[in-house]
């Protein structure tokens, strides 16, 4: 009798093995959504805090001609007004990318007018953005969310 029911525990044990192998994976695969939508949060924030400065810059240039910053590290100090300002505190590295390099959208007077994520990832966000970012809704990847400051 022993025999014909050692065969059962050990079937057991792989149909165990296999729940907890799925619910592993399942696990993994949420954990990795989180961080997505948080780095996609994070991205949405740094990339308004560039059009922000941006902004910042090419309102506080002095008399009529106004112009975007040369460079993004413009945007640390600007000692063109007569009160020097700090649009920007730091150069935010890309939160999708994890780099320091983002794609840089120019001016027609080669200026930094914007800037956008490098990541060709396609973006869990899809809706409910602000008035600013109502062009992400259509993005097939994150390089289509562009943050950018334009003058009316």
């Amino acid at each position: 009798m022993m025999p014909r029911e050692s065969g059962f525990t050990y079937l057991g044990a792989l149909f165990l093995a296999a729940v907890l192998a799925i619910v592993a994976a399942r696990g993994v695969e949420v954990t990795a959504t989180k961080e997505q939508r948080a780095r996609e949060a994070e991205l949405l924030w740094v990339g308004s805090a560039y059009r922000d400065a941006i902004r910042q810059y090419y309102v506080n240039t002095p008399g009529y001609q106004k112009r975007y910053p040369p460079d993004l590290k413009a945007l640390l100090l600007d000692e063109r007004p007569t009160r020097p300002t700090r649009p920007l505190r730091k150069l935010y590295r890309d939160p999708i990318t994890g780099n320091e390099q983002w794609g840089i959208i120019e001016s027609p007077d080669a200026g930094v007018m914007g800037v956008y994520s490098l990541s060709t990832r396609k973006p869990i966000k899809v809706d409910g953005f602000t008035v600013e970012s109502l062009g992400f809704t259509t993005a097939k990847t994150y390089q289509d969310w562009k943050f950018s400051f334009e003058p009316n």
